[in-house]
């Protein structure tokens, strides 16, 4: 019994079948292709958790400073 009751048989003859269909090379600029976009992704994730540790209150800060004026004058115009 192998994965979810596929056995290694069926595993080996649906491997196969993919070979040929796509073929060797095509197959392995596939996983190339693959691996480098787990690579990137996973020194993205690193870089974000370097920038996170060396500026921790950094989540503290707003993201944007609002005035006060246009809510003040909208308070006036309601008002009147």
């Amino acid at each position: 019994m192998g994965l979810g009751g596929i056995s290694l048989w069926q595993l080996l003859i649906i491997l196969l079948i993919v070979v040929m269909i796509f073929g060797t090379k095509k197959l392995g600029s596939i996983g190339g292709d693959l691996g480098g976009a787990v690579k990137g992704f996973r020194k993205a994730m690193s870089d974000a958790d370097k920038d996170d540790d060396e500026d921790p209150q950094r989540l503290d800060k707003p993201d944007a400073e609002f005035s006060e004026a246009p809510r003040e004058e909208a308070e006036q115009k309601s008002k009147s």
